[in-house]
């Protein structure tokens, strides 16, 4: 119960199409299960609500059918399109007013191929737009309206999920440019907010085996799911298989708990060993 008495929003706590676990998915979980309160947002409230329904489901397995105990965590799904300013105002409002406060804000959106995304010399101003809407404006819109109730506490977790990619060779122009702002970015909020006690980190997976990242290229490439995850093994030095979802996961609920209550500005790789083969 790592996070007993914490509340906690998700944003991208749903998951695309395909096969096994998405990363927000799971952090919504783990978040959960270690005691959080968690409000799973996803544009997809389908989505977001077979988050919620694991959950119970996994609770329910954990304590041997009956139901969750009523002091630990919950999870309740919210949608909410991160294009739309208003909409992810009104997620921070819904946890608030839910659960009186705001713990950590968990920002885990990203787009790449499926946004058309694309090299430089075919990338359109339109997909660059797009990938950006998503994954960098939308986080710093997500901190412009966690980051009051987070100095009113005095304390707050902030976390997002960059990439390796930012760092690493990527041909894609407006995922790396993105992820590699996200960076930037979240090491000024922590400069900025570390007297108010409010921490501030982000993730970069490296190879993770899930649906956005392998069922995304399997479609777009007409490759099987089973070549384009042998492609993604290969390349990973640790065990030469990409990492999961939990990794991710685990990851942030360790910067998310009072354990890195000292851990602030980092750029936390969780890719197998990937950029230290870079270098």
């Amino acid at each position: 119960m790592r996070l007993q008495g914490k509340v906690a929003i998700v944003v991208g706590a749903g998951q695309s199409p395909g096969e096994g676990m998405g990363n927000g998915r799971a952090t919504a979980l783990r978040f959960a299960e270690e005691g959080a309160k968690v409000l799973a947002v996803d544009r997809d409230l389908v989505s977001a609500e077979e988050t919620v329904a694991a959950f119970v489901e996994r609770s329910r397995s954990r304590v041997g059918g009956a139901s969750p105990p009523a002091d630990g965590g919950a999870c309740v799904a919210h949608a909410a399109d991160v294009t739309q300013e208003p909409a992810l105002a009104a997620a921070i409002t819904a946890a608030y007013a839910r659960w009186g406060r705001l713990d950590i804000m968990h920002y885990n959106v990203g787009v790449s191929l499926a946004g058309g995304d694309a090299g430089p010399l075919d990338i359109t101003e339109e997909a660059f737009d797009a990938v950006f809407r998503l994954n960098l404006r939308g986080y710093v819109m997500a901190c412009k309206h966690a980051l009051p109730v987070l100095r009113a506490q005095g304390s707050g977790v902030i976390l997002a999920i960059s990439s390796v990619a930012a760092w690493a060779d990527y041909a894609y122009v407006a995922y790396k440019a993105s992820k590699a702002a996200m960076i930037a970015f979240t090491q000024q909020l922590a400069v900025q907010n570390a007297p108010h006690g409010i921490r501030a980190n982000v993730i970069l997976p490296g190879l993770i085996d899930t649906p956005m990242a392998v069922d995304t290229r399997a479609r777009a490439s007409g490759k099987t799911r089973t070549a384009v995850a042998a492609e993604r093994d290969a390349r990973v030095p640790l065990r030469g298989g990409m990492g999961n979802a939990w990794d991710v996961a685990n990851a942030a609920l360790f910067l998310a708990s009072d354990e890195a209550r000292f851990i602030t500005g980092v750029a936390l790789p969780v890719d197998g060993g990937t950029l230290a083969r870079i270098g």
